[in-house]
């Protein structure tokens, strides 16, 4: 084949190929648009997203090098998606987290806390302790914690787990935590060792003059949610806390994520269980942040809401459940604030959104591995402004 040929068949691949993977970086931008319950694969973009722009600069560097007019593509896609890229990697310079809070600010921490390694406190209370430790140093003014394991101190005051886990009680957590009031919403098909609740709670360090849990269908662990009324200076804010819908992959799929494989049957039917999780979780965020997002709009007060939305950005439910609010990582976080520890780098699926009246002053995601997921911490300061 003459060589003039062969180079023209290898533009045109690489040409095609350049736009196959832009039209699908703008579509896991975009997924939000078209998402649907025929269409819930486009979530699987919304995953990938950073990765397409990784190769997409990739294809830029080719063009350059070999000095096609191909190179302007990747400078349009990055204006149509630019919003979204901000999303996912804010563009702006480390900033120092100051622990000493200034004066007027509300410090809002979120968690999904994994239970503070209930299992085995009894072998090495160190990861617990350390937990502790770590809240206590930011002094956050509310704390919203996922994956929150209590026991009920009126029920299972004489029950044997009770004094086994006594740490796991509300008292000791607001003693150790220095909070004046809390808020634990569970559901009684998820308790945990027979005498514990599996659930979600909010610590406040400021009167809580309501409070509420919202279930629906299924009424399962993830399908509650719940928010309180706090006062501070005279004005109010409603807090909401919420776990939306994991994947629940088990140790096999993590196993075979690391190492994906399709050389037997078995490999094929492993595959094939990990989609049918995605396709499970992307359905059952969009009907939970369907719900959650009428409740936040009801709302006659400035609103917080934090949680863990096991989802990334530009996702269905991240830009469901945050429009009209504004993300604290995206105010003031920098790189890809991956809040969670396995699987990905880019999984930044722990978020704190709060309403236009609130300015964001300061936001760190710290990386210590005590749980699975890391703690999110934001300082806001109440402007009044809509």
């Amino acid at each position: 084949m003459p060589k003039p040929l062969i180079r023209i068949l290898t533009k045109k691949v690489f040409i095609i190929a350049n736009i196959c993977v832009a039209v699908l970086f703008l579509l896991g931008c975009y997924a939000q648009w078209i998402f649907t319950k025929q269409l819930w694969f486009v979530g699987l973009l919304t995953l990938s997203a950073f990765y397409f722009l990784i190769v997409l600069l990739l294809f830029l560097v080719f063009w350059l090098f070999v000095k096609s007019k191909w190179s302007l593509l990747f400078f349009v896609i990055v204006i149509a998606g630019w919003k979204h890229i901000i999303k996912i990697i804010p563009l702006r310079t480390p900033a120092e987290f100051e622990v000493q809070k200034q004066t007027g600010t509300i410090r809002i921490m979120s968690w999904n806390v994994a239970q503070f390694d209930i299992l085995n406190y009894k072998k090495d209370p160190s990861v617990h302790d350390n937990m502790i430790d770590l809240i206590n140093h930011y002094q956050p003014d509310i704390a919203c914690f996922q994956e929150m394991v209590m026991a009920d101190s009126v029920v299972d005051l004489n029950n044997s787990y009770y004094r086994k886990f006594s740490f796991y009680s509300i008292v000791d957590f607001e003693n150790s935590l220095h909070f004046k009031d809390e808020y634990y919403s569970y559901n009684w098909k998820e308790n945990y060792l027979n005498s514990q609740h599996f659930g979600i709670i909010i610590f406040s360090k400021y009167p809580i003059i309501d409070r509420h849990t919202i279930t629906t269908y299924p009424n399962d662990y993830n399908s509650i949610f719940q928010y309180i009324d706090i006062v501070k200076n005279g004005d109010t804010a409603r807090i909401f806390n919420l776990h939306l819908q994991s994947l629940k992959f088990s140790p096999v799929n993590l196993q075979y994520i690391d190492n994906p494989s399709i050389k037997s049957e078995s490999d094929i039917e492993k595959s094939r269980n990990i989609i049918s999780k995605f396709k499970r979780g992307f359905l059952r965020r969009q009907t939970q942040a369907d719900r959650i997002k009428e409740e936040i709009d009801k709302s006659p007060y400035p609103v917080i809401v934090c949680g863990d939305f096991n989802d990334v950005p530009n996702s269905y439910a991240y830009e469901k459940i945050g429009a009209g609010l504004q993300n604290a990582f995206e105010k003031k976080g920098v790189g890809l604030g991956r809040t969670f520890s396995g699987i990905a780098p880019t999984l930044r699926i722990d978020n704190i959104f709060v309403g236009p009246q609130y300015q964001v002053n300061q936001f760190i995601c710290i990386s210590k591995k005590l749980s699975d997921h890391f703690p999110i911490i934001t300082d806001i300061i109440y402007t009044g402004n809509k």
